[in-house]
């Protein structure tokens, strides 16, 4: 069932809500506390059923920018709404921007955002993608052998510096189980300056195949706008496409 947008005035209002609060927040309106860092994408292919999604079903290597941050933000290691972004430079110019939140692995369970204390964990897209007639879910899963990152943003930062620590990528439909794609690598934290400019699109930055759906996409697409707008930052700002190595 496709999702009709509502008319324009709502939509309006929201990014012009979302552009105010900006303001006055001076920064992100969303999950402004955050530490972005170099990475690296590996994906080994989909096993199985092909998604239909090219970038997912075929072996690729792609230049990351990954973004950990706390969605409140909560002060220290207390618990919140944890967030990783992702941003996979592509060849032809046009990046993949991936946001997922804290939540648990469960198919009943991954389409809610869950507070939690560390940052090594269960991060899924929470609303769904429709790749033709599929209905897909993203996630980002823990390495059990990979450096943990431990429950503050400080602790996060200061496992790159001693290690590479990796995390998982994976793809399920509504009720299947996690099926792993890649591996996300992080490297070297950029700077705060850096960090500041970043900007993400998770409904337009996507692979032409795939594409956001549900009645919340439409919320989504102009509460990022108004927070873009608020900061001067397009779509497609910040990010570093240096290599991990």
């Amino acid at each position: 069932m496709t999702t009709t947008p509502p008319p324009p005035r709502p939509a309006t209002a929201v990014e012009r809500a979302s552009a105010a609060l900006g303001r006055l927040r001076r920064g992100r309106l969303l999950h402004p506390a955050g530490r972005s860092f170099v990475g690296e994408t590996v994906i080994w292919g989909t096993p199985g059923p092909p998604t239909g999604v090219a970038l997912l079903d075929h072996p690729g290597r792609y230049r990351t920018t990954v973004r950990l941050s706390k969605g409140t933000p909560t002060p220290g290691s207390w618990p919140d709404v944890l967030g990783l972004a992702l941003r996979l430079h592509r060849d032809d110019g046009r990046p993949f921007d991936l946001l997922v939140s804290s939540s648990a692995a469960a198919p009943v369970l991954r389409n809610l955002p869950l507070p939690r204390r560390r940052f090594t964990g269960t991060y899924s897209t929470i609303t769904c993608y429709r790749a033709g007639r599929r209905r897909l879910w993203l996630a980002v899963l823990a390495d059990p052998d990979s450096a943990d990152l431990g429950r503050s943003l400080a602790t996060a930062a200061a496992a790159t510096r001693t290690d590479t620590p990796r995390l998982v990528l994976a793809v399920a439909s509504a009720v299947g189980h996690w099926r792993l794609v890649g591996q996300i690598l992080l490297g070297a934290q950029l700077s705060a300056g850096e960090d500041a400019a970043l900007a993400f699109d998770p409904v337009r930055n996507l692979p032409s195949e795939l594409r956001m759906a549900g009645p919340l996409a439409w919320l989504r697409d102009r509460t990022y706008r108004g927070s873009r707008r608020a900061r001067g930052a397009s779509a497609q700002s910040g990010g570093s496409t240096a290599a991990t190595a």
